[in-house]
This record gives structure tokens, C-alpha cells and sequence, in this order.
């Protein structure tokens, strides 16, 4: 089975640039999308139709803003939409499907954005993100995907001096994707390729930062502790364009 992650920087702006040939060539099972910024009647979705994919959607009560989506070729046996929690659940952030063998969560985690003003509700998020994700795990192994916004590591960033105290490489944020992974999760493209650099999935806009590829690995595929074994592969999709990201993905042996 093979699954795909992708934050597209809009959906309805990557269809206009290449989205619909990318999407056929996956392949895919499962393929999980962040920050799509639009509701799901604002989107034509006839590819996913002909394709054979039921779509679910998690929409932002704030229009054109973050949201998260899934089309799968293997119908769920159930859906939730958010962490549970009214304060957490505004912003289409979180869908989960149970399988029978495993949980699917997608998520897009808040940015702390410029200046870090919104670091402090991003530590109450990650809290409550772990939370969850040990509930499901006790309930049944988890594959959770998503833009996680923080790159863990410095050989996960393509200049961690610099960017020490930026949105997505502060030690605070660095410290809960530790927490979670020490919570009985998987980082599965390390775990395959621990010492690999200059693996990144986003890149900004600005300055040809992806033609230079000085990015940022900031998308992942987590697999609970002792799913790992039925990871077959993972790997970072540098050569699919459309969006200031790239899409993510996993093999995993049914």
C-alpha cells in the first residue's frame, strides 16, 4: 500500500499548476493533503471521482485559510475530523481514519509564525497532539503524516545557525517533536536513512531556494513503534512540483 503526504499551499492553486498529473502518477492508496484552503464544494472533484478516491475534509472556519484532506481507495471504518478539543478543532487541522489494522491521522500543525507570537498556543497544540496520537496508539498502531512545521534536527535544515530562533527551529518546538517520537512514535524516513542530508521538503519562495535546495525537512510520515517493521520504504518526493512543498511518502506491506 502505498500513501502520500503533501501540504499543496492551497489546493485550488496547485490544480492550476500541475497538481492533477502528479496526483495520477502517485498511485497511490492514500493520499493526505495540508493547508488545502478551500471547503470541499469549492473544489471540482471530478479527478478524485474518476481516479476512485472518497474524499473527506476537514475545512477552517476562517475561509481560504489551513484545512487538511484525505482520498482513499480503501474506505475507512471510521472517520473523526479535529483533536476533540473546541479551542484545537477551528482550523481543519486534524483528520483521522480507522483502518482495521492501524489508525490514519493527517495533520497540519500551527506555524508559530513570525516573531514566534503564536509559539505559546503551538506548545498547547503539541501537547494535545501527543495526547491524542498515545490514545489512538493504545488503542491500535498509528500512521500519522502531515507539515509538522518544525525541522527536528540540524541535518534536517539546510542553515540551522541562522535560524536557531525561527518559527519551525526553535528548541521549544524541536523538543516536543523529541517528546513525541520518545512517546513510542517513528521518524520513518530516518529510520531508513539516519544519516542522510540534505533531504528537505520545503523550500521558500524566495531567492531560489530550491533550485540552491536550501530547505527544510519539515513533512513527515510517523509510524508507531511497532508498525515500523511494516514500513517498506519512505521517501522524500523532491522532483514533484506544484506547491513550496513536496510530497512525502510511505510503502507499507499489507
Amino acid at each position: 500500500m502505498r500513501l502520500i503526504s503533501w501540504n499543496v499551499n492551497g489546493i485550488r492553486a496547485c490544480l492550476k499548476s500541475g497538481f492533477a498529473g502528479a496526483f495520477h502518477a502517485f498511485g497511490a492508496d492514500i493520499i493526505c493533503l495540508q493547508e488545502t484552503k478551500a471547503e470541499a464544494e469549492q473544489v471540482d472533484t471530478t479527478l478524485f471521482l474518476s481516479e476512485g478516491y472518497d474524499a473527506y475534509w476537514n475545512s477552517a472556519q476562517k475561509k481560504g485559510y489551513s484545512g487538511t484532506a484525505i482520498f482513499t481507495r480503501h474506505k475507512p471504518v471510521d472517520t473523526s475530523f479535529g483533536l476533540g478539543i473546541a479551542e484545537h478543532d477551528m482550523e481543519g487541522r486534524v483528520i483521522t481514519l480507522e483502518y482495521p489494522e492501524f489508525y490514519l491521522v493527517n495533520v497540519y500543525t500551527p506555524n508559530a509564525r513570525d516573531g514566534l507570537v503564536r509559539l505559546p498556543y503551538r506548545m498547547e497544540w503539541e501537547d494535545a497532539f501527543r495526547a491524542y496520537l498515545c490514545g489512538l496508539d493504545a488503542k491500535k498502531p498509528v500512521l500519522a503524516c502531515g507539515d509538522m512545521n518544525v525541522a527536528h534536527e540540524e541535518i534536517d535544515i539546510a542553515r540551522p545557525g541562522p535560524n536557531r530562533r525561527s518559527a519551525g527551529f526553535t528548541d521549544e518546538e524541536r523538543g516536543k517533536m523529541t517528546e513525541l517520537l520518545a512517546a513510542g512514535f517513528v521518524d520513518t524516513f530516518r529510520y531508513f536513512y539516519p544519516e542522510r542530508r540534505d533531504a528537505y521538503s520545503w523550500w521558500s519562495y524566495r531567492g531560489g531556494a530550491r533550485e540552491r535546495n536550501v530547505g527544510w525537512r519539515i513533512d513527515y510520515w510517523l509510524a508507531s513503534k511497532r508498525f515500523v517493521p511494516r514500513v517498506a520504504k519512505a521517501e522524500i518526493l523532491h522532483d514533484v512540483y506544484g506547491a513550496d512543498h513536496c510530497p512525502v511518502s510511505i510503502d507499507i506491506r499489507c
